[in-house]
């Protein structure tokens, strides 16, 4: 009953304007209407990330709940653990509207949203009042207007370390200006030295680009590998528009959903060849097969969001299952057994 509500609910969203239909779905998991089954977990699907015990490596990526103001309601969603942010030190309107763009034809969205906020005093408060159980982390940001962007990530950690049971660099958004200039090695060794000093017994998490040369990847495990990073979570948006069928395919900012999973599964694989450090596959996940694939090239946990627009909320818990279900099939006793059996294909 509640799958079709959230079918109908969502062929209603797709018919007004997407950052006002995405408020409106993130608040209404505050309400009845949508299907809290609680974490979907199994002997198969338990697993562990930078020392933190997921139920499933079924993970809700950054940017759905910018402001952790649902945080409760979404730890009940059937996810294995939570990213919220990103958070800058001040609290920022972001870009001017319009800034989301679905793209129907292709299964994908692209925003220029520009790290929008309420800054990290309003997200540290409604973090010290999240729940316990599940791994929520939080996507360090800095501000557009910074004069020393990297020490704005330093900040917002320090900040907020109480309250997180993990952090992530984003340095690979597409949306500010110049922030991705900042995955340069000398660059990135300086950021992550900052960012190490203040984290205390934090994980920190390096969010990269999918966007780079094979020379850009290399430095850049090595400098996460000497920074002692404790996962890299490949890939963010791109801005390639390579074979894109839809009328907003021309709109500036970062591309996400079905037209990444190959080039951010790629990336995924080389980095797997390239370092022991534990990855987290993003872009493009939308089935328990996709999970599934990533997991194979490398992963360790996976993240959705783009796919959460057409499949709804309840995909989550979906894919967690289809990805129990599939490992069972393959013989595999556990997620970590999966992971890197399938690099050499993506090489």
């Amino acid at each position: 009953m509640k799958r079709a509500i959230e079918r109908l609910g969502l062929k209603a969203l797709r018919q007004i304007d997407p950052e006002t239909a995405h408020g409106i779905a993130l608040a209404a998991v505050h309400t009845p209407l949508v299907s809290l089954p609680g974490p979907v977990t199994s002997p198969r699907l338990r697993t562990t990330l930078a020392g933190m015990d997921m139920p499933n490596p079924v993970g809700l990526a950054a940017g759905f709940d910018k402001n952790a103001t649902a945080i409760r309601p979404l730890s009940r969603a059937g996810f294995g653990w939570i990213e919220v942010g990103a958070a800058t030190p001040l609290a920022q309107p972001g870009n001017p509207k319009p800034r989301l763009f679905r793209l129907r034809e292709d299964g994908a969205a692209i925003n220029r949203f520009g790290f929008n906020n309420d800054g990290m005093d309003e997200i540290a408060k409604r973090l010290a009042h999240g729940p316990t159980g599940l791994p929520i982390g939080l996507n360090l940001g800095a501000n557009k207007n910074s004069t020393n962007k990297a020490d704005d990530f330093a900040r917002v950690l320090e900040h907020c370390r109480d309250h997180i049971d993990f952090a992530t660099v984003n340095v690979s958004s597409p949306n500010t200006e110049k922030l991705r200039d900042l995955q340069g090695p000398k660059a990135l060794a300086a950021l992550l030295d900052g960012v190490m000093q203040v984290r205390g017994s934090v994980p920190v998490f390096l969010k990269i680009a999918p966007d780079l040369s094979d020379q850009e990847l290399f430095d850049i495990a090595r400098v996460a590998q000497d920074a002692q990073v404790s996962a890299i979570i490949a890939t963010n948006t791109t801005l390639d528009r390579s074979r894109l069928r839809s009328r907003h395919s021309t709109q500036k900012g970062g591309l996400s959903g079905a037209p990444l999973f190959e080039k951010s599964t790629r990336v995924l694989a080389q980095l797997h060849s390239l370092t022991n450090i534990p990855l987290v596959g993003v872009g493009g996940i939308s089935t328990g097969q996709d999970a599934y694939t990533k997991i194979k090239a490398g992963a360790s946990a996976v993240q959705l969001y783009t796919g959460l627009v057409y499949g709804g909320l309840s995909l989550g818990a979906r894919i967690a299952k289809d990805l129990d279900d599939l490992l069972a099939r393959d013989g595999y006793g556990s997620v970590a057994e999966a992971v890197g059996t399938g690099t050499s294909e993506w090489l």
